[in-house]
């Protein structure tokens, strides 16, 4: 009976801490697709059952979410005997802004309680170390799922130096990508809004040269509602061997011009390198059929967003141009939907 007692005692405070995070979640989520290159993070500040404040990372440079919950509370003083849940673990050196723990001691708080563990092995668990060295209590791995999704592709970045990439293309049902004789789209206008709304979730688009002097696309994010629209306009990338970009390419002339990156004579792999040396998380990789043949080539793709027309198209130019890689690469987490008669293909791609 003891044993029931303490179990059941025990499932209540989980719950709790899981309540508190969870409100911490929706904090954080205020701050995405302006954090850049920083993650998203939200924070809660309780004590005796009651929250006596809220914060979230709102700008690069600017405050981490604990230290605007903190800000926020009525007094200083209230930080005393509280209990400050984070999704993600508070920074532990100094960076662009200082260090949060050394912020936490002198606050007094008397108990963190964080969801994700920070993915830098340089940082790893180095929190948790100080703030009970402090004589703060300590309480990891709450909603750690949950709080990891929150920055997958920065998660992805800061433990291998790379952006996550996307490999995304509009075909017909014969793997073609040309335009069809009567019209400019293959697929149709609601596929186009969601191919929008995975553009507004990324921080990069890259294209080869050949498709802006063919298409001169802007590549920026339209037609979305504010639910979807992006805070800032996605980095464009233009890959290019030859440098020959028409001066009045949209991507060159128009109001999102200074967010566009011009990158001649380096390979892809490279390119796609030094992009997360930028500090950019995650590329969006829509085409032509050379460069998505070449991102597969060299195993950069990790994840694909095919939109495919029921239609034949024929004709020289292929949504993948590869050479291929050796025995090929499967394809994990697929899913199906149709949007209107196209059939959306995602999956994460095995590497």
């Amino acid at each position: 009976m003891q044993q029931s007692r303490t179990q059941s005692c025990q499932k209540r405070i989980e719950d709790i801490h899981k309540f508190y995070m969870q409100i911490a979640i929706e904090e954080a989520l205020k701050g995405k697709g302006w954090t850049s290159p920083n993650p998203i993070v939200g924070s809660v500040i309780v004590r005796d059952g009651k929250i006596l404040s809220r914060g979230y990372h709102a700008l690069a440079g600017q405050a981490h979410a604990e230290i605007e919950a903190m800000r926020h509370l009525p007094s200083l003083s209230d930080a005393s005997s509280a209990t400050l849940y984070v999704t993600l673990e508070p920074c532990s050196t100094d960076g662009q802004t200082p260090p949060c723990t050394q912020a936490i001691i002198d606050a007094r708080i008397a108990r963190v309680i964080y969801g994700a563990t920070d993915p830098n092995p340089k940082h790893q668990g180095q929190a948790e170390k100080t703030l009970e060295h402090a004589g703060i209590e300590v309480i990891t791995g709450v909603l750690s799922k949950e709080c990891e999704e929150l920055n997958t592709y920065w998660n992805y970045r800061i433990r291998t130096q790379l952006p996550w990439v996307i490999a995304k293309c509009a075909m017909t049902l014969d793997g073609r990508i040309s335009s069809l004789p009567t019209q400019r789209w293959i697929t149709s206008k609601e596929s186009r809004l969601d191919a929008m709304r995975l553009r507004a979730s990324v921080e990069a688009i890259l294209v080869g040269g050949g498709t802006i002097r063919d298409d001169d696309p802007a590549l920026t994010v339209r037609g979305l509602t504010k639910k979807w629209k992006p805070c800032i306009q996605p980095w464009r990338v233009v890959w290019s061997r030859s440098g020959n970009i028409p001066s009045k390419a949209q991507v060159r002339i128009d109001e999102f011009q200074e967010r566009t990156i011009l990158v001649v004579g380096k390979s892809l792999p490279l390119t796609i390198r030094d992009l997360g040396a930028r500090g950019i998380s995650s590329v969006l990789i829509e085409g032509g059929g050379r460069t998505l043949g070449e991102a597969f080539d060299h195993d950069l793709v990790n994840e694909i967003r095919f939109y495919v027309a029921p239609c034949f198209l024929g004709g020289p130019i292929a949504a993948v141009g590869a050479i291929g890689l050796p025995g090929g690469r499967a394809l994990n987490n697929l899913s199906y939907r149709l949007i209107g008669d196209d059939l959306v293909i995602s999956a994460l791609v095995e590497r």
